[in-house]
């Protein structure tokens, strides 16, 4: 989606409660800028999540830099969209769990 990204996955210890959790890089800005983000990725999480959210599911929705910008009511109807494509299964594969692979890294600056 234009303004965030979800990550969905099952959790295996059978509690059905849902989790939830918000992210948003240097990228998108200062900390106000991502502070500001994170309380929009909440109030959504917390309007649509409860009806449309998997049980059992860890959620993750990470902050997209065109998120700020964007209407309430604009992200409110991806969120309930990106929410019912997983749920129908129309997702992308999860990536393998385990050790990344060797190479050469990037240097930190």
């Amino acid at each position: 989606m234009p303004g965030f990204v979800l990550l969905v996955r099952d959790r295996d210890d059978g509690d059905p409660a849902m989790r939830v959790g918000f992210t948003v890089t240097k990228k998108v800005g200062n900390a106000v800028v991502r502070n500001r983000m994170k309380r929009r990725l909440r109030a959504l999480a917390r309007e649509l999540l409860p009806a449309a959210g998997i049980r059992g599911a860890d959620h993750v929705l990470i902050g997209r830099d065109g998120g700020i910008e964007r209407d309430h009511a604009a992200l409110k109807v991806e969120l309930a969209k990106a929410l019912a494509k997983i749920a129908r299964g129309e997702s992308a594969p999860a990536r393998p769990r385990g050790p990344r692979p060797s190479g050469p890294r990037k240097p930190k600056r």
